[in-house]
């Protein structure tokens, strides 16, 4: 018995046999590899050449079956991101660029039950090791990559004179 082989057709431009797919579908597609917020998906629509009202339409239409929801998407965005080891301000900027609400932000952190300071601390041991810094250049730098990553600048100073002072308790 013989099987039939279908053969990929190429995508692209190039190619007008194949039909195009629907802003649904691109956006279904996307949605189906993470979570997207609103702006994003219509960006990315718009990125591969989706008009606006079939983009928006499409975009709506995901919302009401909930597969697209942008305040889940902040949840895992906020989760994701302090797992990762980012700081609250870093989190926030990112949120902002999706439109999120600062009140919406503001909720999304405090949900998230972080223990901020332990992560500071965290990143500085997962980027410097036990190691002390050997002087006061050594601590700015490693200020300047927990203010980088986020951190608020009470939160870095703390990080980095318990660094200090668990020195300190070595010695004693």
């Amino acid at each position: 018995m013989q099987r039939a082989v279908s053969r990929a057709v190429k995508r692209g431009p190039d190619n007008p046999d194949k039909p195009r797919r629907t802003a649904y579908d691109k956006a279904l597609g996307l949605l189906a590899r993470r979570e997207h917020s609103r702006r994003e998906l219509k960006t990315k629509l718009r990125q591969s050449g989706y008009e606006g009202d079939e983009s928006v339409a499409a975009i709506d239409r995901l919302g009401e079956q909930h597969y697209q929801d942008d305040d889940r998407f902040a949840g895992v965005l906020v989760r994701s991101r302090a797992s990762q080891g980012y700081g609250p301000q870093r989190i926030r900027a990112e949120l902002k660029t999706h439109a999120v609400p600062d009140e919406r932000i503001r909720e999304l952190l405090e949900a998230a039950e972080v223990d901020w300071e332990a992560s500071a601390v965290d990143q500085l041991r997962r980027r410097y090791g036990a190691k002390r810094a050997a002087d006061h250049a050594e601590r700015a730098r490693r200020a300047q990559f927990l203010l980088r990553r986020g951190f608020a600048a009470a939160t870095v100073r703390r990080a980095t004179h318990a660094e200090v002072d668990d020195a300190a308790d070595d010695i004693d």
